[in-house]
C-alpha cells in the first residue's frame, strides 16, 4: 500500500514536470532566430520610428539572442557600436541583459532537467510495472498545461500590460527592465514582439498539452470478469 501511494506521488510529480517542460519548450522556440525573422515579417509589425530598418533589426536582434545562449560575458554586447561610434546598448540595458541571461540559463537547465527526469522515471515505470500510473501523470500534466495556458492567453489578449508587468516583476528587480522608446532594446523588441511571443508559447504549449493528454490517456475497457469466455461453445 505504501508503494502504491509513493508511485501516485511520483505520478503527480511527473504531471508538474510535464507542465514545466512543455512551457519551457515554447520558451526555447522563442530563442531561435527563425521566430525573430517571422516576427519582423509579420503583417502589421510596427516599424522603428527611430530609424532601424528590418535588416538592422534582424542583425542586432540575432546578436542579442546569441549572447543569451552562449558563454560570453556582457562585453559581447557592450563592445558593439553603431557606424557613428555610439554604443548599441547603454549601461542600463546591459545590466538588464545580464539579468536576462541568468534567467535564460536557469530556465534551460530546468528544461533539460525536466526532460531527463520525465524520461528516467518513464523508464523506471516501464520496467517496474507501474506504467499505467505513469501514463496518468503524463496525461494529467498535458491537460494541466492546457488549462494554465488558456488562462495565460486570456490575460495576454485582454490584460497584457498587467500581465507583462507582473511577469517581469517576478524575474527582475522592479524598474530595472523599463527603458526609453529610443533605447535599442525597445526598438528591437517592442510591446508587439512580446505579446506575440507569449501567444506563441501559449499556442505551442496548448498543442503539446493536448497531444500528451490524448496520447497517454488510459483507455478503460468495460468488460465483465468472464467476458473472455462468453459466447464460446
Amino acid at each position: 500500500m505504501k508503494s502504491y501511494g509513493f508511485f501516485h506521488f511520483l505520478s503527480w510529480l511527473i504531471s508538474i514536470l510535464v507542465v514545466v517542460w512543455i512551457v519551457l519548450t515554447g520558451v526555447r522556440l522563442l530563442l531561435m532566430p527563425l521566430f525573430v525573422t517571422l516576427e519582423y515579417n509579420a503583417p502589421g509589425f510596427p516599424d522603428d520610428s527611430f530609424g532601424f530598418s528590418k535588416n538592422d533589426r534582424l542583425y542586432w536582434s540575432k546578436i542579442a539572442l546569441n549572447y543569451l545562449l552562449n558563454d560570453a560575458d556582457i562585453a559581447y554586447l557592450g563592445d558593439l557600436k553603431f557606424t557613428d561610434g555610439q554604443p548599441v546598448y547603454n549601461q542600463r540595458e546591459l545590466r538588464h541583459m545580464v539579468d536576462v541571461k541568468k534567467v535564460v540559463k536557469s530556465a534551460l537547465l530546468v528544461w533539460y532537467g525536466s526532460m531527463v527526469l520525465i524520461a528516467g522515471v518513464g523508464l523506471w515505470a516501464w520496467r517496474g510495472g507501474w506504467w499505467e500510473i505513469y501514463r496518468i501523470g503524463i496525461s494529467r500534466g498535458g491537460w494541466m498545461t492546457v488549462s494554465l495556458l488558456v488562462l495565460i492567453i486570456f490575460l495576454v489578449l485582454f490584460s497584457f500590460n498587467t500581465f507583462f508587468v507582473s511577469f517581469h516583476n517576478v524575474f527582475f528587480q522592479a524598474g530595472t527592465w523599463q527603458f526609453l522608446y529610443s533605447d535599442t532594446l525597445i526598438r528591437l523588441f517592442p510591446e508587439r514582439f512580446w505579446q506575440d511571443a507569449f501567444l506563441l508559447v501559449g499556442v505551442v504549449a496548448i498543442g503539446l498539452g493536448i497531444v500528451l493528454g490524448l496520447a497517454f490517456v488510459i483507455k478503460k475497457k468495460s468488460r465483465s470478469p468472464d467476458s473472455s469466455e462468453a459466447g464460446r461453445g
